[in-house]
């Protein structure tokens, strides 16, 4: 499972989703931001575009360009392709899942929570970081696209506009 795990990082790195910078059209609600690990030199800059009411926001494009190791732009990739399409409500649930599972040490889920198949099926090719959870220096290599992300909902207000925990049960 490990190798299937590492293969999914390393088609990501060589394959990226989202990946080149796209203008944000006028009259587009849109944010970019520049993110950077200081501790290995990844970084990223990204745009995502807004599209919906303000009670509904979904992204309509997420794109980004950067530099670093395959875990950070495999994360970038796998992001894009979760959350493209979704509400912010929604992603900033996939976000919060994911950053649970970055805190899980390796073990991935506990096979006492009821919802661990649901979390699991929510990150889809996410999954694949469980194994960088084992590695602190590896985790903020993994968040560093997660971070901006969240960085453009911020700088947007799209997150004033919702509440930040996801209140639908998995």
């Amino acid at each position: 499972m490990e190798q299937l795990y590492q293969q999914v990082i390393l088609d990501h790195a060589k394959h990226p989703h989202g990946k080149g910078l796209v203008e944000i059209g006028a009259g587009t609600l849109g944010g970019e931001s520049h993110q950077v690990n200081p501790t290995c030199g990844d970084e990223v800059t990204m745009r995502v575009s807004f599209s919906g009411e303000k009670d509904n926001r979904t992204i309509s494009q997420l794109t980004w360009d950067g530099q670093g190791c395959s875990i950070s732009q495999a994360s970038i990739s796998v992001l894009a392709e979760l959350v493209t399409g979704k509400t912010v409500t929604e992603a900033e649930h996939v976000a919060e899942v994911f950053r649970e599972l970055m805190n899980t040490r390796g073990k991935g889920f506990p096979l006492d929570d009821d919802s661990a198949d649901v979390k699991e099926e929510l990150l889809e090719d996410a999954t694949a970081f469980t194994g960088v959870s084992k590695f602190p220096a590896r985790i903020k290599c993994a968040l560093l696209g997660w971070s901006a992300l969240r960085d453009t909902f911020a700088k947007t207000g799209v997150l004033t506009d919702i509440e930040t925990t996801y209140k639908e049960t998995p």
